[in-house]
């Protein structure tokens, strides 16, 4: 599984969305600005959370961005398929598109392996398990591990 730089702005602004405490919609350029994203950038990834039902869009001087649902209802892999698709590929194909023949056969399986390993960690876990007080770092750039 590769990570891509979309992929990770869109977990942190999600995420960054769900810790808002008092529920009030977000804006594209605060959470630019404190995720340190490239707001153009940010606006594609926003408007593809929002057609995959992981965000809500607000209009008007009071607008942003708000989560569809509560934050245990939505996984990591929401977000990440909805900014990137498939979770796993092989030479830029899913991997059940991959096809080999004589010695090599056995790969396709090994591939499905690890899609269905990859597809366990990232639907299991959600955006209140990333948030939650025992998954934050214990001090400042030191992460806790996880589990």
């Amino acid at each position: 599984m590769h990570v891509s730089a979309r992929a990770d702005y869109a977990l942190r602004a999600v995420l960054a969305i769900a810790d808002t405490a008092s529920g009030e919609p977000v804006k594209a350029a605060a959470l630019a600005q404190v995720q340190q994203i490239p707001l153009s950038v940010l606006h594609g990834i926003l408007l593809d959370l929002r057609r995959a039902d992981v965000l809500v869009s607000h209009r008007g001087t009071e607008g942003g961005y708000t989560l569809s649902r509560p934050a245990d209802q939505i996984t990591v892999g929401d977000v990440l398929r909805a900014v990137g698709g498939t979770l796993t590929s092989v030479r830029g194909l899913p991997a059940d598109a991959a096809g080999y023949q004589g010695v090599a056969t056995g790969l396709r399986d090994v591939w499905f392996a690890v899609h269905g390993a990859i597809t366990q960690v990232v639907d299991q876990t959600s955006l209140a398990d990333l948030l939650a007080p025992d998954r934050r770092p214990s001090s400042p750039g030191r992460e806790t591990p996880v589990n």
